[in-house]
């Protein structure tokens, strides 16, 4: 079975708290209007993610991120278990941003965090008020939604935003 990416990088805004090991996974189907994420829509350019690559990546990177994120696209549910099994065996957290609204609670039990919704351009992304986007810490049982917007607190005809 084959898990193709588009890439992979280490960010540091998706997961709050969390320096995340990123993969972006190729062959995204929901094609939502206004996805910023081009990448993952295309079949190429891609990589195929093995085994072998995945667990050096993971030797590589730890004890410097502390969780591995996995971008929606077409994954493969008993593939990606086996890569969020992996990750908890070398001490990650493990998420999933996905455009679906569900996932299956067999999946669901790998991960400490999950983003659920499609990009709704006129309701916005994480970082809007009005999103249809969750994004959940499975483990706290709550939405940290809360912690992609941005506040903005006037002062002296200048805005300061505070995240």
């Amino acid at each position: 079975m084959t898990f193709n990416i588009f890439n992979h990088e280490v960010v540091i805004q998706e997961v709050p708290n969390e320096i995340s090991l990123s993969f972006s996974v190729v062959g995204c189907t929901l094609n939502c209007p206004g996805c910023s994420w081009e990448g993952i829509r295309k079949n190429e350019p891609y990589e195929e993610l093995t085994d072998k690559k995945y667990i050096d990546l993971l030797e590589k990177y730890r004890g410097l991120c502390s969780c591995v994120l996995f971008y929606g696209g077409e994954w493969h549910e008993e593939k990606l278990k086996e890569f969020l099994i992996l990750a908890k065996d070398y001490d990650f957290k493990t998420c999933l941003y996905t455009g679906l609204d569900e996932i299956s609670l067999s999946l669901m039990k790998h991960l400490d965090y999950l983003k659920t919704g499609p990009y709704i351009e006129a309701m916005g992304g994480l970082d809007s008020a009005t999103t249809n986007q969750k994004f959940y810490d499975l483990t706290l049982k709550k939405s940290l939604n809360h912690y992609f917007l941005k506040k903005s607190i006037a002062k002296e005809d200048k805005v300061i935003f505070d995240s």
